[in-house]
C-alpha cells in the first residue's frame, strides 16, 4: 500500500511543524517549528514533494512473491492494525537449506541439535517422500547421525511400505529394534539379506513372525555369525513364530546366537519338539516358558527417532495412491447401472491375517539367570542335575553325529556367495 505521501500543506505555507525521524527505535526532531512572533523559516525537508513509499515483496511472479512473504510474521495489534515483523535469520536459513536438503554434501561433524531442527523442517516440507531426492537427503542424515534418525522401526503389516521404500529403509543405520512381522517376505527378499550387513549389526530385537521363512532363509541369515562372527551377533530377542517351513535343521542354525535371551518358534514345523527344547537349553541356555513372554507383545514395539513422522508420511502417500480415482468410480457406477460387471479390482488391504500357531502350542524360550531363580527352582535344578548328566552323555554322542554332518552342510555355495560380499 502507499505510505508517507507528500506534504498536505501548500507550497506557500512557511511553517509545516516539527519533522520527526525514527532512528534506532527512537524519535529525533530534525527541525523545530517556528514559535511566537519570530519569523518562520522554511522547514528542512528530508524528501521532495510527491515522494511515496510502497512495500513491495517481489514483482517477478506470484510464486516468488509468496516465497518472500514467508520471511515475515503478520500479527494484529490490540487496536486491530496489521503489523508485520521479519523472521529471524536462523529460521530463514533453516528454511532455505531444508528446501535444498538433497544438495547437502555431508552432515558429518555438524551439531546434532541443529541437524534435528533441519530434519524436522525438511520433514514438514515432505522432502523425504520425493522419489530420488528424498533418498539422497535421508542418506546424508543416516550416515552422520545413525540411530538418532531412527533407533526402532516397526513395519508390521506394512509390506507395501517395504516394497515402495526399500532403499530408504536400507539406509537406516544402527537400529536396535526391527519389526517385520506379517510381511510375507520369504527367504530371498533383499531386506532379509540386508539384515546380515554391518549397518544392522546393532539390531538386538528382531521380529520375523509370519514371513514364509524356511531353513534356507535361516542358513543365509546366520552365515556371517556362524563363520565370521559378524552380522546379527548382538541379537537378544528373536521372533520366528508362524513360519511353518522352519524345521529342526533350521533351529540348529540359531545356536550360533550365543547372546540370545528370548526366542519364539511357535508355529514352526518341528518334527521332534522335545529334542529341540533340549538342544536350545544345552547350547545357548534357553529354557522353555510355560506362559507367553511380554517380550513378544507387539504393543512394546514402535517406530522411534527423528524419522518417525517420515515413515507415517510414506504409508499415507502409498494409501492415497491406492485409493480409486474419481473417474473410475463414476465409470463403475455406470457399469452397475447398465448391469455390467466392472473389471476394476478392489483395493488390496494392507492388513494381513496372522497365521495361527500349530498344535505344538506355545514355544517361547528365555534365558534363566541363576541369581534371579526362586529357591524352589534352585532345588529342582539341584535334584535334576544328576539326571541331566546321564542324559548329556547320550545327547553328546547324538550331537557329535549332527555336527559332523553339519560341518559339511553348513557352508553351501550360497553361504560362500554371501560371505564374499563382506
Amino acid at each position: 500500500g502507499k505510505g508517507m505521501s507528500s506534504w498536505p500543506r501548500s507550497e506557500g505555507h512557511l511553517d509545516a511543524g516539527p519533522i520527526y525521524v525514527r532512528e534506532n527505535g527512537r524519535l529525533h526532531v530534525v527541525s523545530q517549528g517556528a514559535g511566537g512572533g519570530a519569523p518562520a523559516a522554511r522547514p528542512f525537508r528530508l524528501f521532495s514533494r510527491g515522494f511515496s513509499v510502497e512495500l513491495c515483496m517481489n514483482r517477478e511472479d506470484d510464486g516468488a512473491r509468496r516465497q518472500r512473504t514467508d520471511h515475515f510474521i503478520f500479527t494484529y495489534t490490540k487496536e486491530g492494525n496489521l503489523r508485520y515483523s521479519a523472521k529471524s535469520l536462523f529460521s530463514l536459513v533453516l528454511g532455505y537449506i531444508s528446501d535444498n536438503v538433497d544438495r547437502i554434501d555431508s552432515l558429518i561433524g555438524f551439531p546434532e541439535q541443529i541437524a534435528e531442527k533441519l530434519f524436522s523442517a525438511a520433514e514438514a516440507r515432505h522432502k523425504f517422500t520425493e522419489p530420488v531426492a528424498g533418498l539422497r537427503a535421508l542418506q546424508k542424515f543416516t550416515e552422520a547421525y545413525g540411530n538418532l534418525v531412527l533407533c526402532s522401526l516397526c513395519l508390521r503389516n506394512r509390506y507395501l511400505v517395504i516394497s515402495e521404500k526399500l532403499e530408504e529403509i536400507k539406509s537406516f543405520r544402527e537400529l536396535t529394534c526391527l519389526d517385520l512381522s506379517c510381511c510375507k517376505l520369504g527367504d530371498e527378499h533383499e531386506l532379509l539379506e540386508h539384515l546380515t550387513k554391518e549397518a544392522l549389526s546393532s539390531v538386538k530385537r528382531l521380529l520375523l513372525k509370519d514371513n514364509s521363512l524356511s531353513d534356507a532363509g535361516l542358513r543365509r541369515m546366520t552365515a556371517p555369525v556362524r563363520v565370521l562372527k559378524k552380522g546379527l551377533e548382538s541379537l537378544l530377542i528373536l521372533d520366528l513364530s508362524c513360519n511353518p517351513n522352519i524345521t529342526d535343521v533350521g533351529i540348529g542354525y540359531l545356536l550360533s546366537f550365543k547372546k540370545l535371551n528370548c526366542l519364539d518358534i511357535s508355529g514352526a514345523g518341528l518334527k521332534d519338539v522335545n529334542a529341540v527344547i533340549k538342544r536350545l537349553q544345552m547350547h545357548i541356555g534357553l529354557v522353555h516358558s510355560e506362559v507367553p513372554l511380554t517380550e513378544f507383545d507387539h504393543s512394546s514395539c514402535r517406530t522411534e527417532g527423528w524419522a518417525e513422522q517420515t515413515v507415517l508420511q510414506w504409508e499415507q502417500a502409498i494409501m492415497e495412491a491406492m485409493k480409486p480415482q474419481e473417474h473410475l468410480r463414476s465409470r463403475t457406477a455406470a457399469l452397475h447401472f447398465y448391469g455390467k460387471t466392472h473389471r476394476i479390482e478392489e483395493v488390496v488391504k494392507c492388513n494381513l491375517v496372522e497365521t495361527e500357531t500349530k498344535a505344538s502350542g506355545n514355544l517361547q524360550f528365555y534365558k534363566k539367570e541363576n541369581q534371579h531363580c526362586p529357591l524352589s527352582l534352585k532345588r529342582e535344578v539341584a535334584d535334576s542335575h544328576e539326571l541331566k548328566n546321564n542324559k548329556k552323555r547320550a545327547l553328546a554322542e547324538q550331537e557329535r553325529e549332527r555336527t559332523s554332518k553339519q560341518k559339511h552342510l553348513c557352508l553351501t555355495v550360497e553361504d560362500w556367495d554371501l560371505l564374499n560380499t563382506y
